[in-house]
């Protein structure tokens, strides 16, 4: 059997020979984010996507965000170490009722979280991350009305904080988010009374109305950095303590576990292993293929959100 440090050694020698960047969401494991060019959201990895010589992206992340990297580089290949890494975003929200949607009520501006197939965002008019949905439905004519999807909570919360009354909201959600329960977070603010309550806007409305600071993955990482506080309660998946702790070594971070699985880790994010990568690129699959027509159309928001300042 193989030991971790042989296989480190040959994903590092295939990255090497297949002139490869490796792109790490926070929510790898960190044996995967230690091997990462580039750590980030969903945000950061798209626009770092494109800023990079060579011919493959290794996408450690789930499919929909290797799916954005094809779009932005259709000439590189693009792999996945684990082709069933999906979302439970991605899956509460299939393509042919958008497109229904949009035949109904052409009136509307389509704004898609990024959390979507590529099919959907290519139905869309502008995508967006957690990290600059508020700027997105803020950049659109106040009198449009607005569909957002397909996350309900990050909607709701976009909802409050731009107040567009002529928005309607999809109903799916991330089955790691949605379900923290508020009593376990009361209870985890009673346990840690000196902490600093930080949460992903895919939280539900209960638990953001606890929370100290609100924001992306990323900007989470961010606010612990420039917090005076020593001690967090954080409310978003645990993949993220590896960039808090490798930035912050100091400083004391609590999670709570959510209904699902009495833990707070997505089963999507964690089904890449450090085998599966060195598989992906010796044999550069699993491969993300996205047709010629969804790819030119699918462009369209992409670039739209990434213009947004």
């Amino acid at each position: 059997m193989l030991t971790t440090a042989t296989i480190v050694d040959e994903i590092l020698d295939l990255k090497k020979q297949r002139r490869a960047t490796l792109l790490a969401h926070h929510y790898q494991q960190p044996e995967i984010q230690e091997l990462a060019d580039v750590i980030g959201d969903s945000l950061e990895l798209a626009r770092k996507a494109r800023e990079f010589s060579g011919d493959a992206i290794a996408f450690c992340g789930v499919w929909f965000m290797a799916e954005t990297a094809k779009v932005l580089n259709p000439n590189r290949i693009v792999v996945v170490p684990d082709r069933e890494a999906s979302c439970s975003l991605v899956d509460s929200c299939p393509v042919e009722p958008v497109r229904e949607f949009r035949r109904q009520h052409p009136e509307y501006t389509i704004v898609s979280y990024i959390n979507t197939s590529i099919q959907v965002k290519a139905e869309s008019d502008i995508l967006c991350t957690s990290r600059n949905a508020v700027k997105v439905v803020n950049s659109i004519p106040p009198e449009r009305p607005i569909l957002f999807l397909p996350d309900r909570n990050l909607g709701n919360y976009v909802q409050r904080q731009t107040g567009r009354e002529n928005m309607r909201i999809w109903q799916g959600t991330c089955m790691v988010h949605a379900t923290f329960p508020a009593r376990r977070v009361a209870e985890a603010r009673l346990e840690y009374p000196d902490a600093e309550l930080i949460a992903h806007p895919e939280c539900p409305e209960n638990v953001l109305a606890m929370a100290d600071f609100v924001g992306s993955t990323s900007a989470l990482i961010e606010y612990c950095a420039q917090s005076r506080a020593d001690e967090f309660i954080v409310m978003t998946e645990s993949g993220i303590l590896y960039s808090l702790h490798k930035l912050l070594p100091r400083k004391r971070f609590h999670f709570v576990a959510n209904e699902n699985c009495n833990c707070s880790e997505c089963p999507y994010m964690k089904l890449n292993t450090l085998e599966k990568l060195r598989d992906a690129l010796e044999n550069l699959e699993p491969r993300v293929e996205v047709p010629a027509e969804i790819m030119i159309r699918a462009r369209v928001p992409i670039e739209r959100m990434l213009a947004v300042k």
